[in-house]
C-alpha cells in the first residue's frame, strides 16, 4: 500500500479520488483551502487520513504541509496535484489578473508541490508526481483560455521534469479526466450533459494511480479520446467547440 499526497481533494473529483484509495487501503494525506468535506473520510478511516488546511499558491505552507504529512504518514510515494481554479469568461472578459490567479493555482501551486515533494522521494529513491491536466489544454477551447493555458503550461511541465528525473528513480505523470460536474459554479460554455460524473472519474484515477503510463485516464474511452486529441489538438477543439454551440443552441430552441 502506497502513502499519497494529493492537492484539492475537499470536494469534486479529488475527493472522490481520495475516498477510493483510502478504500482501497493506501493512506493519504490532502493539502486543500478547506477540510470540512473531508471530515466524513477521516471518521470513516482512522489513521489513515490527514488533512491540510493549504494554499497551494503559498510556496512555504506547501513546505510545511509535505513535511508534516511525510512524518506522519512515514514517507510520500506519490503525489498528485489536483487543486485547481476554472474559469469560463471569453478572451474580452478575462482580465490579465484572471489569468495570473489561474496560473498561481494550476501551475504554480503544481510547481510548489513538486520542489516540497522531491526532497523526500530523492531520499529514497524512488516516487511518483502526477499532476492533473485537461484536454482542452491539448486543443483548446472557446471561452476557456485561462484554464486551457494553465493545463497546456502543466503538459509541458510534466514533460521536462519527467526527463529530467527519471534517471533519479522519480516519474512525472499527467492525469487527464474530462470536464465533470462539479468544475465550476459559474455558467459553463458546454451542457451538462457533455460533462462526466465526477465520483466515476476519481475511483477510476485511483484504480490506475499505479500506472506507469505518462498520461493516466480513469477509463478506456477517456485514454483514446486523449490519444486523438494529441494527434489533432487543433481538429478536435474546433469539433468540440461546433458540438458545443449546437447543443447550446439546441437547448434555447
Amino acid at each position: 500500500m502506497a502513502n499519497i499526497l494529493v492537492t484539492g481533494a475537499n470536494q469534486g473529483i479529488g475527493w472522490h479520488l481520495v475516498r477510493q484509495l483510502l478504500e482501497d487501503g493506501h493512506s493519504a494525506a490532502v493539502l486543500d483551502l478547506e477540510r470540512k468535506g473531508l471530515e466524513e473520510l477521516v471518521g470513516q478511516y482512522p489513521g489513515r487520513l490527514y488533512p491540510f488546511v493549504c494554499d497551494v499558491r503559498d510556496a512555504e505552507r506547501v513546505r510545511q504541509c509535505v513535511r508534516e504529512a511525510a512524518e506522519r504518514m512515514g514517507t510520500v510515494d506519490i503525489a498528485v496535484h489536483n487543486a485547481c481554479l476554472c474559469t469560463f469568461q471569453s478572451f474580452e472578459q478575462a482580465e490579465d489578473d484572471l489569468y495570473r490567479r489561474v496560473l498561481d493555482v494550476n501551475y504554480f501551486g503544481a510547481l510548489h508541490l513538486a520542489r516540497a515533494v522531491l526532497p523526500v522521494m530523492e531520499a529514497r529513491g524512488r516516487g511518483k508526481i502526477i499532476f492533473t491536466s485537461s484536454g482542452v489544454g491539448v486543443t483548446g477551447f472557446s471561452g476557456i483560455s485561462p484554464y486551457a493555458s494553465s493545463k497546456g503550461a502543466l503538459e509541458a511541465l510534466a514533460k521536462c521534469l519527467d526527463l529530467e528525473y527519471r534517471k533519479r528513480g522519480i516519474t512525472f505523470h499527467l492525469f487527464h479526466p474530462p470536464l465533470t460536474r462539479t468544475c465550476s459554479s459559474a455558467p459553463l460554455p458546454v451542457p451538462q450533459e457533455f460533462m462526466a460524473d465526477p465520483a466515476k472519474v476519481g475511483a477510476g484515477l485511483a484504480k490506475r494511480i499505479g500506472s506507469r503510463k505518462f498520461v493516466i485516464c480513469h477509463s478506456r474511452m477517456q485514454s483514446f479520446q486523449v490519444r486523438l486529441c494529441y494527434l489533432w489538438p487543433l481538429a478536435l477543439g474546433r469539433l468540440m467547440c461546433r458540438m458545443a454551440e449546437r447543443a447550446q443552441e439546441n437547448g434555447r430552441e
